[in-house]
Order: C-alpha cells, then sequence, then structure tokens
C-alpha cells in the first residue's frame, strides 16, 4: 500500500491505533475457518466520524476493506481475501442506551452478546440471541452474519431483534435505517437489508435492538436416546405439543468427544442426547415441565429423562453443548461445519443423509445443533495433509447440500455465506434472483471495496 495513504489513514486515526507490522496483521488475518489472509493495514477507528474518514479514503483509492468483530465466523466473512484494510471495531465497545420502559437498548457494534446480556438482566430484560460464541462474539458480527443460536425455536433470531441502525456507505457518507417504535412503514425496510448482508453494503456503527421481559423460570431436560432416527423423529413430535424455548441434540460422535464435560455418566447405549428447555412464569414451567417429562417418558426410543437438579447442572449442560466444536477437532485437525437448515419433519432424513456419507466416503461426519427450528451443524472433520481425505470431504459437501436443497431447506441458517458456500449459492438462488443481489451490491458499493470476495461466487 502507498505510504501516503498509510499517512492519511494515521492522521485520521492516531499512530496508536493504525499498523502495518506483520504480528498485528496477523491478529487480525483469520477467523473460525481457521484460514488465513494478511490484509496491508489495520486500524481501530473509534468514533463514526472516523469510519467516514476513513470510508472516504478508501473510496478515492478503490481500497478493500474488511469490517472485523471478533473473528468468531464459521465461513470466511471476516477475512481479508484481497488484502486491503482491516477494520477492527473493538474499539465501539459501548452499551450506550438501555431503555427498560421502552424495552430497547442502543449498543455500539463491538459490544460482546454475553456482555450484552448480562447487562439488561440487571433491568428484568432479555435479549434471546444466543450464539455458541456468545462469551466472546460480537453484536456487530451477529448482525452482519444474521446469526441465530439454541434459543431460536421460540424467540427468532438476531434479525428479530434489530429495530435500527447506523450505516457508513461505501462513500463515507452515514444512513439511518429502522425506528425506535414497535410500527414504522416508512421507506423501504433498509434494516433487514443490512442485516446478514455481511459486511458487503456498509459498516455498522450503532445498532438499536429490541429487548423482552427476562423470564421468571426455567426447567432443563437430558433425554437420552437409543438411536439417532428415534430421536430426530421425536422432534416434531415435541414441538406439537410443547414450546420449548430451546430444543437441540447430539449424535452418537459428538456426544463422545464431550462426555467428561456432561455432569452425569451415560449409560451404554446412548446413542442421541435431546436437550430441552422450558421458560415462562415459574408456574406454567413447573406444569408444562411435568407435562413434558411425563409425554418423554412414554416415546419410543427414549432411554432416560432427566431433569437437571439445579441452575449448576443445567450450566454444566449447556457448556457440554457449547464445548462440541471446539472439542471437534480431537477427531481431525481441519473442519467443515455447515449449518443447513431443513423442515423439521425432515430432520431424521438429514441425518441419514449424513450418517450414509460418512460410510460411503469413509469420512468422519457428525451432527448437533437446533433441532428445534431445524438448523443442523453437519461437521465434515479431515486432515487437509491427506489428499484422498480432501477429495472425499468436498465430495461430502456437495451431496450433503444437494440433499438439503432437495428436502426443501436452506445451506445456512446462522453462519452466512461468506467464501465457504460461495460457490455453492446458485444451487439456492435463482439467475434473476442472484442478478438483483448483485445490483444492490452496485448501487451501494459500485466500486466493490466492502468486504470483497464474500457472497457471490467469484465468476460471477
Amino acid at each position: 500500500m502507498h505510504t501516503q495513504i498509510i499517512s492519511q489513514l494515521r492522521e485520521v486515526v492516531g499512530p496508536e491505533n493504525i499498523s502495518t507490522a506483520r504480528a498485528e496483521l496477523a491478529c487480525v488475518s483469520y477467523d473460525g475457518t481457521a484460514q488465513e489472509y494478511l490484509p496491508e493495514v489495520v486500524v481501530w477507528p473509534s468514533t463514526v466520524e472516523e469510519v467516514c474518514r476513513i470510508m472516504a479514503i478508501a473510496h478515492r483509492e478503490k481500497l478493500p476493506v474488511v469490517a472485523r468483530g471478533a473473528g468468531s465466523g464459521m465461513t470466511g466473512g471476516a477475512l481479508p481475501v484481497m488484502g486491503g484494510l482491516v477494520l477492527a471495531m473493538a474499539k465501539f465497545n459501548r452499551i450506550i442506551d438501555i431503555d427498560q420502559d421502552n424495552q430497547t437498548a442502543t449498543v455500539e457494534p463491538g459490544v460482546v452478546t454475553g456482555v450484552l446480556q448480562a447487562e439488561v438482566k440487571r433491568y428484568g430484560l432479555f435479549y434471546p440471541p444466543d450464539p455458541a460464541s456468545l462469551k466472546f462474539c460480537t453484536i456487530g458480527g451477529n448482525v452482519a452474519e444474521g446469526s441465530g443460536g439454541p434459543s431460536a425455536v421460540k424467540y427468532g433470531v438476531t434479525r428479530d431483534y434489530v429495530k435500527g441502525l447506523e450505516v457508513v456507505l461505501a462513500d463515507g457518507r452515514v444512513i439511518h435505517t429502522g425506528v425506535r417504535t414497535d410500527k414504522g412503514v416508512v421507506g423501504y425496510d433498509l434494516t433487514r437489508l443490512f442485516v446478514g448482508s455481511e459486511g458487503t453494503l456498509g459498516i455498522i456503527t450503532k445498532i438499536i435492538l429490541r429487548l423482552i421481559p427476562q423470564p421468571k423460570a426455567k426447567r432443563t431436560f437430558l433425554v437420552l436416546m437409543h438411536s439417532m432416527a428415534e430421536a430426530a423423529a421425536l422432534v416434531a413430535k415435541v414441538l406439537s405439543s410443547f414450546t420449548p424455548c430451546t430444543l437441540e441434540f447430539m449424535d452418537r460422535t459428538a456426544i463422545g468427544i464431550v462426555a467428561d464435560k456432561l455432569p452425569v455418566t451415560l449409560p451404554a447405549g446412548t446413542a442421541a442426547i435431546l436437550l430441552i428447555e422450558l421458560d415462562g412464569t415459574a408456574v406454567a414451567v413447573a406444569a408444562e415441565g411435568a407435562d413434558l417429562q411425563e409425554f418423554l417418558v412414554g416415546q419410543p426410543g427414549v432411554n432416560l429423562v432427566r431433569q437437571a437438579v439445579d441452575l449448576a447442572e443445567a450450566e454444566a449442560l449447556w457448556a457440554a453443548r457449547r464445548a462440541i466444536s471446539p472439542a471437534a477437532f480431537t477427531l481431525r485437525p481441519h473442519k467443515m461445519g455447515e449449518d443447513v437448515v431443513v423442515p423439521r419433519t425432515r430432520i431424521p432424513d438429514l441425518v441419514a443423509c449424513a450418517e450414509g456419507l460418512a460410510q460411503e466416503l469413509e469420512v468422519v461426519v457428525f451432527c448437533f445443533g437446533h433441532a428445534g427450528d431445524g438448523n443442523i451443524h453437519v461437521n465434515i472433520m479431515l486432515d487437509r495433509a491427506d489428499s484422498r481425505q480432501v477429495a472425499n470431504a468436498e465430495i461430502a459437501k456437495q451431496r450433503l447440500f444437494t440433499r438439503v436443497i432437495e428436502l426443501g431447506g436452506t445451506l445456512s441458517g446462522e453462519h452466512g455465506v461468506g467464501i465457504t458456500k460461495s460457490s455453492y449459492l446458485s444451487m439456492e438462488i435463482d439467475p434473476a434472483t442472484l442478478d438483483t443481489m448483485k445490483l444492490i451490491k452496485q448501487a451501494l458499493d459500485p466500486e466493490n471495496i466492502l468486504n470483497p470476495g464474500k457472497i457471490f461466487p467469484q465468476n460471477g
């Protein structure tokens, strides 16, 4: 990068908030995919005015810009694949306002999701989206990727809680989308356009979030199953009679890698686990919990139903669930983690597909995830040093995606497209729709400087 551009950026943020040192660049070169791309410069702005000036320079110089939160994404969305500038948003970490009466929070994108949840709880309020990485992922990244989490089955995903945004456009102008009120239909819904756009349309600098009252009580159930097929079939039955706030499942392999973290000893023959949680008022949860336990005990394939005895045991169960993804690397050093979604009634078909691919292609494939809304994490484990494993894993991914579309599903429920799924986009999106998306991108970012190389296939 030309030294003159570096000097201009330094004038904007100050010498302490810009670096071209390789060690600093390496810190913003990776994400959850374990791929690495070095940028040419990283800057740490702290005000929207600084972001505006940075984008004006980038627009004039046609400099690629990648906004970055915690780098916990799973599809390469925060990778600077074309070099350029990484806009590290760590200093945008303020909770600006919590409006208890109107149940809203105004935050900057660098606020850690778990920190926000803990803060609003002090006001008797609840921010439901709960990705597994909530202890370190940021609200800005959640919004950019359209994140979900276990609670989505009852409460929805991040986009359902974003009321408005402040966004810096590619040329440095600032726009404001959405409203603070519960209703508002003036003009186009630009808020929904930016949520899930993966940083390709603008830089989010402020977020207005909807909050809801904190549930008063919660009960957590561990259900041990004799087979994965019976567990998958039970999901639809549970949802036909109950409204859990979470309904997660793990297959045999997922159980094996976190068994030592579970607060109970699993009996022999446990092939799958369902983790079910109810919340609401104390009276309602007690009644529904009793009904759910009675219902589960009589279902085919159920080996054991255990209600968590206290909060500590419930938290231990969730700690084990959230440990699955990082623990997967004990199986193989690399992972293709796919967050596909199918209609809930087709979960057994998806699981059967995954099991078939593992057997036929001799690759390690296991499933866990949000069974309550059909968002299943299918993990293909491999060693990239083994060319045969790599080839078979790619075949498995292609066949998995084909089957997901056949089942009426989608290729991503919460991780986004990034670079790992861009070449498969045409499997789900027809040419006219894809062209419309590209027109939107062209209108808002005519120089293609905002997170270039993401979402759209590069040959397009």
